[in-house]
């Protein structure tokens, strides 16, 4: 399907990638827009088709992610059309009061929006609890939920600097929106009061106190008023109707014995296996490995399920020592790993002793490593994953990268030894062979156009393609900074200056992993596996499945350059990665 989309009916859908599409409507902030968006995903999600991941209604829109490998985009498609066609706003969503202490140390920007609105404090505070609010729909951070609409006397601005840590429970104004922080995070909204209600809890269900649809009524309390449990008790038990799949999943560790000791953690290790899908509607982002296919191959190498978690190894590689004997197999970036001392090749299976110890050296090819292990890493499973989300503190051990004396506990082992498998040939242009040191590295990356394409002129699209671009320090697995490499190809104003048909700034809508991302500075940004599940920047294109791994490999300093190609070229570069690898 082509970037254009397909228009009719007041919607139209067009692509993200080749594993996502996105279902747009009018390009407004309206309640009864946001409720068609919600029975369309509604109606989406109940078909339950083959290969659909996640529908996830956001202000205006619908996203779908799905395997593009077993899902029908044609069925799809039609499927979201007839739901489209058939929408009718809904009743209005569960009622959620949520017990708000004001002002002080609760509300410290409480008297700065009082002086924007030219009114007292409590004025302003009676004006936020005057209304109930639509939860719009939820992303950021899992469970916080865009609320609106804030009358528009207090809507102050977001502050011109974010501050570096908001207290969980944060109640904030940004214009004419409203929420809730649902974790320690960093943020701009303006703080006017704070609430003891926990908004995400991982083991509850449902996890998030919100979903799209809901209404929202704040309660002023005192101070130092306690806040009633029977708020809690209500609101966390409040929907029976929310969808099956969002089971507030954690399971016990394994108890196999089987232990792996962290004696130095590298720079940035953590326990991956192939995502937490299902959540995004939550505003839980899918985490999982940064190279697929390197997981994979691991995994198939020791004999594991290929969902099974193991550690993700970047560029400074770990000392572990394994406390009963393994099997292992590296695979993905070459960092020259050791097990006492004496190399151990990529992606071929490897006996380690009771007391063995594994360590990596110097950077030869590629970004990230995969350690799997027969049996797998056997932590507790968080909403249906393993995965690591540091930002959100989910999944691993704690939601945080290892330190220094982790005890990992490792599941039983198969004692299955297969050959190794073996990955499809990597993208011409893509650095995987050893390198000597001073030589780049750098991938291209293909990519298809959307799904925000229309924002910009057709200059932008050959200024991306003709650019090299360097990934700039401010990268990590949310995302890659890029640069462009010269003056000669410095952003032109398609890029700077996006045409938006008169609507004004793009609302907030779906992201997704690969999306370009094109934020006012011209500089793009490349999102990555733990993307935050929404964004404010037009996505002018997506890097397909088959190349993201390539994407995964690369670090700070490297290049990439961007090719565009079809869903059909997408596809079939898929297919003929799966098939080498036969790991599918």
């Amino acid at each position: 399907m082509s970037s254009v989309g397909i228009r009719d009916s007041g919607f139209g859908i067009r692509d993200a990638g080749d594993s996502a599409i996105l279902l747009e409507l009018e390009p407004v902030i309206d309640p009864a827009v946001n409720a068609r968006a919600i029975v369309i995903a509604t109606a989406v999600r109940d078909r339950r088709l083959d290969g659909v991941r996640d529908v996830i209604p956001t202000y205006r829109s619908v996203a779908v992610h799905f395997d593009p490998l077993t899902c029908d985009i044609d069925f799809l498609r039609d499927t979201m059309r007839e739901a489209a066609a058939k929408a009718r706003v809904s009743a209005s969503g569960v009622l959620v009061e949520v017990p708000v202490a004001y002002g002080g140390v609760n509300g410290p920007d409480l008297d700065d929006v009082a002086a924007f609105a030219r009114l007292s404090a409590a004025t302003v505070i009676d004006r936020h609890c005057g209304p109930e609010y639509r939860v719009f729909m939820l992303g950021f951070l899992p469970g916080f939920a865009y609320m609106g609409i804030v009358d528009e006397s207090i809507a102050a601005p977001r502050k011109a600097t974010p501050r570096t840590r908001i207290p969980a429970g944060s109640i904030g104004i940004a214009g004419r929106q409203t929420g809730v922080y649902p974790r320690s995070s960093p943020g701009g909204w303006q703080l006017i009061g704070r609430t003891s209600l926990q908004v995400f809890d991982p083991s509850r269900e449902p996890a998030s106190l919100f979903q799209a649809g809901d209404r929202v009524k704040f309660v002023p309390i005192g101070n130092h008023s306690p806040v009633a449990r029977t708020h809690e008790v209500r609101t966390a038990a409040k929907s029976t109707s929310n969808s099956a799949s969002h089971k507030g999943l954690r399971h016990r560790e394994g108890t196999s014995g089987r232990w792996l000791t962290v004696i130095r953690p590298g720079l940035f290790t953590t326990i991956q296996d192939s995502g937490r899908w299902g959540y995004q509607d939550r505003g839980v982002p899918v985490s999982g490995p940064m190279d697929r296919q390197a997981l994979r191959l691991a995994h198939a190498v020791v004999g594991n399920p290929l969902d099974a978690a193991a550690l993700e190894v970047t560029l400074l590689g770990p000392e572990l020592r394994f406390d009963q004997p393994a099997l292992i197999a590296v695979t993905g970036a070459d960092l020259e790993a050791a097990v006492d001392g004496k190399p151990v090749a990529l992606e071929t299976p490897h006996r380690v002793p009771s007391g063995g110890i594994l360590r990596f050296g110097a950077r030869r090819s590629g970004t990230r490593a995969y350690v799997a292990l027969d049996g797998g890493i056997d932590v507790p499973s968080v909403l249906g994953s393993r995965s690591t989300h540091v930002i959100s503190a989910l999944g691993g051990i704690e939601g945080r990268a290892l330190r220094a004396g982790d005890r990992v506990p490792v599941g039983t082992s198969n004692h299955l030894l297969r050959e190794p498998l073996r990955f499809a040939p990597r993208v011409t242009g893509t650095s995987t062979a050893p390198q000597e040191p001073g030589t780049a590295h750098g991938a291209r990356l293909r990519a298809m156009r959307g799904p925000q394409d229309y924002y910009f002129e057709e200059s932008a699209f050959d200024w991306l393609t003709r650019t090299r671009f360097t990934i700039s320090p401010q990268s990590d697995r949310m995302g890659y900074r890029v640069i462009a490499g010269s003056e000669r190809t410095r952003p032109p104003s398609a890029i700077t200056n996006p045409g938006n048909r008169g609507s004004g700034a793009m609302i907030s809508d779906a992201a997704f992993t690969g999306g370009i991302q094109i934020p006012p500075s011209g500089e793009p940004i490349l999102l990555m596996v733990d993307r935050q599940t929404t964004g404010g920047y037009p996505q002018i294109g997506t890097v397909i499945t088959a190349d993201l791994g390539l994407a995964g490999q690369l670090a700070p300093g490297d290049w990439i350059e961007f090719a565009w190609c079809t869903r059909v070229e997408a596809i079939a570069a898929l297919k003929e990665q799966e098939e080498a690898s036969g790991a599918r």
